[in-house]
């Protein structure tokens, strides 16, 4: 059996469905993600999990043991939130020892997992400090330690980082990993940020609506989508009515599917043997650190992205032949 075991969970409010029959089975010691859009239901997963919310139907199992009718502080389940919520008049080593001590833990072996745990979040410096003199990203991680110092089954991560800027926040996801990994800890995250999810994740669940869209390693979500909502939302793919796509590559396709998806990154100038080909205008080109991006106006709009040192110069208002490889053409659901 799994460690964590989520089976037919729905939740209402009244006459709104929030969840639907979600399913899910998470192994010790995985990062899973839960990615979707704001209210698609990913925090009320946590909330029910952590045991601060009811669900209406469905099973929490952790170590096989059912969830149902155990209080929150029973779970042995950890949360982060995206605020930080440390003691003020604390000092940071204080934090990160509060909940040992509501544990009664000895003082000695207190004081040395509090050490290690400052340690592992690179805050040993700062253990005397108050949250009024850190930063952002150094309160987020006494948070974190907080969480992690008391040994919990599962540590829950509701958009802990969202509130960074992008350099901190893409350090704190490498620390995130690095710490998980160290500790072989079953953690879940809730973010809507796809290339945090893509960074961190054993594997993702991607949710629209209450529901599950898809589930997969970051690979299988990103270059096999296998519906609309997962191609617009994962990759920025190209998604093409089955009639626009037969009629800009002049060929039918042999796939009986209404619509199919194109990530940017596939299609190339350079023509290789079998490749397809979709004709467009070139009409705008924005550059994204080392990508150019670049739309083009055929029988419907496209996008093409491409490394800055491949050297193409592409002037706006002519047009073009892309070319793109039979695989990479795929067929949505």
């Amino acid at each position: 059996m799994s460690y964590l075991v989520i089976e037919g969970l729905h939740k209402k409010y009244g006459q709104s469905t929030v969840l639907s029959n979600i399913n899910m089975e998470i192994e010790k010691g995985e990062f899973i993600t839960l990615l979707g859009p704001s209210g698609c239901g990913k925090s009320t997963i946590l909330r029910i999990v952590a045991g601060l919310t009811d669900a209406s139907a469905g099973k929490i199992a952790i170590e096989g043991k059912d969830m149902y009718g155990v209080q929150p502080k029973d779970r042995q389940v950890g949360m982060v939130f995206q605020s930080y919520a440390l003691f003020p008049n604390m000092t940071v080593q204080e934090n990160v020892a509060f909940g040992l001590r509501m544990q009664k833990v000895h003082s000695v072996d207190l004081e040395q997992r509090v050490q290690e745990m400052l340690a592992l979040v690179h805050l040993s410096e700062k253990a005397h400090a108050y949250p009024k003199e850190l930063s952002g990203g150094q309160q987020q991680r006494v948070a974190l330690a907080r969480a992690l110092i008391v040994r919990p089954k599962v540590l829950l991560l509701d958009e802990p980082l969202s509130a960074l800027d992008a350099q901190i926040r893409k350090k704190l996801q490498t620390d995130l990993r690095a710490i998980q990994r160290k500790l072989s800890m079953t953690m879940i995250l809730v973010t809507h940020d796809q290339e945090e999810a893509m960074a961190v994740s054993d594997r993702i669940f991607v949710m629209n609506n209450g529901s599950i869209a898809q589930s997969g390693t970051p690979t299988e979500i990103y270059t096999r989508p296998e519906n609309e909502f997962i191609a617009n939302f994962i990759g920025h793919y190209n998604v093409f009515t089955r009639q626009d796509l037969e009629q800009m590559l002049g060929e039918p396709l042999s796939e009986q599917y209404s619509k199919f998806a194109i990530r940017p990154e596939a299609l190339h100038f350079d023509k290789k043997n079998n490749d397809m080909c979709l004709t467009g205008k070139a009409k705008q080109s924005l550059m994204s650190g080392n990508i150019i991006r670049t739309t083009f106006e055929g029988e419907t709009l496209f996008t093409m992205e491409q490394l800055h040192q491949q050297g193409y110069t592409i002037e706006m208002g002519k047009t073009y032949k892309c070319y793109v490889a039979k695989e990479d053409v795929i067929a949505l659901s």
